[in-house]
């Protein structure tokens, strides 16, 4: 048996098990990153598209995605891959790809205005060695590295990225104990301690995706707000309010109103010096 302290969960594997993110198991006694290098979904994307509205806007990023990830949100845009039914055939059709070709192939692109990396689509820091490896390759080229991330991970996890990543955009995906234990399993704690480490040594800023019934109340929205904006030169971190439309295994109910996001970005506002509204 070995543990993976990665996140909340602390899964303990047997030889060859998987854990509970699918992308790490123990072999030779030890937890790994079965997913390392092991790439499903690559894209040029606009720097908007992380969505980083003020991380050198107007720029590109080569965006990568694996698999797996340590949450089990039922509204996940990208199931095929966070939480693929078919994990072998996954595997048969994704590019290995080492960190110094993933800083040549960026490269290539910087005529194009690339920056860097960004690793998203999937919950990267569950191929955390191979963020780490690919972050200090790009840094050696002058090269930016961003990550897309639900953020639950512990603080020692957190800790290991300070100077290795430049930006993250992080979800809050509630305010409540309720919808991070009951509705995706996870943790909103160690999420908001992450947040905290994160911010004090690279750009972040925060999305949470306005599900109709689960966390559109605009008392929590406040609480949120007023919690972001109460950390160190908090009320400068950008948050992203974003409309939901139904998906994987949420397609329960309608697309979050428009007028509804609306409103609770004004609330955030009351808060927060940049607040953006997503998919309206």
């Amino acid at each position: 048996m070995a543990g993976c302290g990665l996140c909340i969960h602390r899964c303990e594997l047997k030889e060859g098990q998987r854990g509970r993110c699918l992308a790490r198991v123990c072999r030779d006694g030890a937890v790994v990153a079965d997913n390392y290098g092991w790439v499903t979904s690559i894209a040029l994307d606009p720097i908007e598209k992380k969505p980083l509205q003020r991380f050198h806007p107007g720029s590109r990023i080569l965006s990568v995605g694996s698999y797996g990830c340590n949450l089990s949100c039922p509204f996940c845009q990208n199931h095929e891959i966070s939480h693929p039914e078919d994990l072998q055939g996954l595997q048969q059709m994704a590019r290995y790809i080492r960190p110094a070709e993933l800083t040549a192939l960026a490269e290539r692109f910087v005529p194009e205005g690339n920056i860097g990396v960004a690793f998203t689509y999937n919950e990267p820091l569950v191929g955390l060695e191979y963020v780490l490896d690919c972050a200090e390759d790009l840094h050696r080229h002058g090269l930016k590295t961003v990550l897309v991330t639900g953020g639950l991970a512990t603080a020692e996890i957190c800790e290991r990225l300070r100077g290795k990543i430049d930006a993250m955009n992080i979800d809050l995906k509630a305010f409540s104990d309720r919808f991070y234990k009951e509705l995706i399993g996870g943790d909103r704690r160690m999420v908001m301690d992450f947040i905290e480490c994160a911010h004090s040594f690279a750009h972040i800023e925060l999305t949470c995706l306005i599900i109709p019934g689960e966390n559109d109340d605009p008392e929590e929205m406040d609480a949120m707000a007023a919690w972001i904006a109460s950390l160190p030169e908090g009320k400068e971190i950008p948050l992203h309010v974003s409309r939901f439309f139904p998906r994987y295994h949420m397609q329960d109910r309608p697309p979050t109103d428009v007028d509804r996001v609306y409103a609770l970005a004004e609330t955030a506002a009351k808060h927060l010096k940049y607040v953006y509204t997503g998919n309206c």
